[in-house]
């Protein structure tokens, strides 16, 4: 398939099928996905009305299909029994060879025979060319597309042979062909695009054995449990977690990121990344079908399915192009007699001129072409967008709102401060802080144990811990019932902090967050905990406002923390916001335009889902591949903005695409009807534009973020 015309035929085919729903064709991947009814139409009944339009169908294995009651159809180029052949030795060069040697052929003969001889060769030479066009425009007649490009091309090239042109209907349907394989061309390098990052797959892994040995097997067969060895210098043949060993590795395959980043034991490694050091011992967590990057790759083809409003307009526009041009067409041909005078010949050449022109190929093509490309220039360098209408809505967005931690910030707080109300010392808080925050996974949770773990602190039993959502964690700790959490909570429960009142205020003002504890209304102590901010979280901040967006970061901190790090950034910010809260505070955004939430996926899925388009950060982690419409695998602040640079381009490639599509048509349009073109210039609009439209939506795929201002870097 080369464009969304080639989408809509084959679903309008397969849709006339008796049982057949969900029907839904992605051209990137060339998959054919649809639900069947019991007793109504059978899988060799679907590849059947698949090639009879001229396209193959072949059906995956019972291993690839899903659970479901779903038949898919696809045309797999990643299968080694099935590799793309060039270019140049595909069915549809062969015909344009085919028909480039028969009109070359009538065109010697006719600077050798009488002029009466050569026109039966121009029109042998058509009708040669014209069966497989007619073949497949009865053929999708018969599937419910009666209005296709073919049929264009077939009615206005019998109707010159008819009126004495043939020559010129020979040339027709050679730039036709012409054009529909500049088409396949175009299709097949944004397909590579996508299948590129399948390469950065190992072929091969060196699974260990019980005894100690290796054993080299391919790495789709290795299984979740499986030991592996990564010497220096080989990629990692799948997701997992460090055993043994410490090295540095290479991600920039999958997350873009240049550095090499330091990873030891327990610690988690995706597929792809390099390994630049010592030999590691890698646990296997995860399948080959499910590891990072099977998982991106499904990702971005799923995104090519996903049409952008721009790409839904013109579809529609275009299934009204085709008949409408044909009544255009037909009213040149019978009113411009009687109302400027041509001649019936004229008037009958130039209607068909007319209707050569309006084949819009080049405007179908011009969306998806450009938005395959994006997606894909994209995915190369960790920036990963779930479709077209995420990518076209990045760059419409007026105002980004951040999460603070774990987003703006490291998200690895760690304790700075401990201050014990007046008879309770430093390591009582500690103690009893720990106890309530067993169990927690949140990131201040994990610093607090960290600091108890590294002072000796034992923390006493805990029982019935719960929480306060955006408030506070209690738990039963020696017979009290304590609580850990906010100066808001401690304030709603009339908590009397004297002496330590000053001292939360100075915590604050220096950009802390403070925790407090509480025995009923008895106030403890406080725990200061401080976020570094990420060391990029400034000049993406520069960045975005460079680019004229507004960035607000939503915070459940307090107010002067969060005015703190506001102030560093430089930035607005909304502090001491509850779940729900923010997305009250994402409904305020949004009545000024478009927002963008970045959060880390996790505690912010709610506001990423209340967003125009979410953003997760989280270096290739579950949540930040499928919790948002977008994710920026390098964890950089930076990331957000060159999302927005990428959809930007992206958009301004798709506005050229169809301003040359249209543009060439209109002029071809005037000179044709002006009596300065026919029918070979005519159709040659269609294949220029086509030739133009496909080379600049393949430009994007070399498109690099911008530069930084000097003022913004890190």
């Amino acid at each position: 398939m080369d464009c969304a015309a080639c989408v809509a035929s084959v679903t309008r085919a397969v849709e006339r099928l008796p049982g057949v729903s969900r029907v839904e064709v992605n051209l990137m991947a060339e998959r054919l996905t649809l639900s069947l009814a019991p007793g109504g139409a059978t899988a060799e009944d679907i590849t059947g009305q698949v090639a009879g339009l001229g396209y193959k169908a072949t059906a995956l294995g019972e291993a690839a299909a899903a659970p479901s009651p779903v038949a898919h159809g696809h045309h797999d180029h990643d299968d080694a029994a099935d590799a793309p052949k060039p270019w140049w030795g595909t069915s549809k060069a062969r015909l344009v060879w085919l028909l480039g040697g028969l009109v070359g052929a009538a065109y010697a003969l006719s600077l050798l025979l009488p002029a009466d001889l050569t026109y039966p060769l121009f029109v042998v030479a058509t009708l040669v060319a014209l069966w497989p066009f007619g073949r497949r425009a009865f053929a999708l007649a018969r599937a419910g597309s009666p209005f296709s490009i073919e049929t264009l091309v077939v009615v206005a090239t019998v109707g010159a042979t008819l009126i004495g042109a043939a020559e010129e209907a020979a040339v027709v349907v050679l730039l036709f062909a012409l054009g529909e394989m500049l088409e396949n061309v175009a299709a097949g390098r944004a397909r590579a695009g996508i299948r590129a990052l399948s390469s950065l797959m190992p072929r091969t892994a060196l699974r260990l054995r019980a005894d100690g040995t290796t054993e080299q097997l391919a790495a789709g067969l290795l299984a979740v449990g499986d030991l592996v060895l990564v010497r220096p210098g080989d990629r990692l043949p799948c997701d997992g977690v460090i055993e043994e060993g410490t090295s540095a590795l290479d991600e920039s395959p999958v997350t873009g990121e240049s550095l090499p980043v330091s990873r030891g034991p327990g610690e988690a490694v995706v597929a792809g990344a390099i390994n630049a050091e010592g030999a590691l011992r890698i646990r296997v967590t995860r399948g080959a079908a499910d590891n990072t990057i099977a998982r991106i790759i499904r990702m971005v083809e799923e995104a090519t399915a996903s049409r952008a409003p721009t790409q839904r307009f013109i579809e529609r526009f275009s299934t009204w192009w085709t008949p409408g041009a044909m009544l255009v067409s037909a009213l040149v041909i019978l009113l411009s007699p009687p109302l400027l005078g041509w001649d019936w010949g004229t008037s009958l050449y130039r209607g068909l001129a007319v209707l050569l022109i309006a084949c819009p190929c080049a405007l179908v093509i011009s969306v998806p072409a450009a938005m395959a490309s994006g997606l894909s220039a994209g995915a190369r360098r960790g920036l990963l967008v779930k479709g077209g209408a995420a990518l076209e809505a990045i760059g419409g967005a007026r105002t980004v709102a951040f999460d603070k931690t774990g987003t703006l910030t490291e998200g690895r707080p760690r304790v700075t401060d401990i201050l014990a109300a007046p008879g309770v010392t430093e390591v009582q808080v500690l103690g009893w802080a720990a106890a309530v925050e067993q169990g927690s996974s949140h990131p201040l949770a994990a610093a607090i144990l960290a600091e108890a773990l590294a002072r000796g602190v034992t923390a006493p039993r805990a029982s019935e811990h719960a929480a306060i959502p955006g408030k506070a964690v209690t738990a039963l700790v020696e017979g009290r019932r304590m609580a850990l959490g906010s100066p808001r909570h401690a304030t709603e429960k009339n908590a009397d902090f004297g002496t330590l009142e000053g001292e939360l205020s100075r915590l604050e003002a220096e950009g802390r967050t403070v925790a407090v504890l509480l025995a009923g209304e008895r106030l403890l102590g406080l725990i200061a905990l401080r976020d570094e901010p990420r060391p990029d979280a400034q000049a993406g901040i520069a960045a975005l406002r460079a680019q004229g967006l507004r960035p607000v970061m939503l915070t459940g901190d307090n107010a002067r923390t969060g005015a703190a790090l506001a102030g560093a950034l430089g930035l607005e910010v909304q502090a001491e916001l509850l779940p729900d809260d923010k997305l009250r505070a994402i409904a305020r955004l949004r009545q000024d335009g478009p927002v963008i939430m970045v959060g880390d996926g996790i505690n912010d899925a709610p506001a990423l889902a209340a967003a125009s388009v979410g953003i997760a950060m989280g270096g290739g982690t579950d949540v930040a591949l499928e919790a948002a419409d977008a994710a920026v695998l390098r964890d950089r602040v930076t990331g957000v903005a060159e999302l927005v640079g990428l959809s930007r381009a992206t958009m301004a490639n798709v506005k050229q695409n169809v301003a040359v599509a249209v543009g060439l048509k209109a002029v071809f349009l005037v000179t044709t009807l002006m009596g300065l073109t026919g029918l070979w210039p005519a159709i040659l609009a269609d294949t220029g534009a086509t030739v133009l439209v496909t080379l600049n939506a393949l430009r994007l795929l070399l498109w690099r973020p911008a530069q930084l201002p000097a003022r913004a870097r890190p």
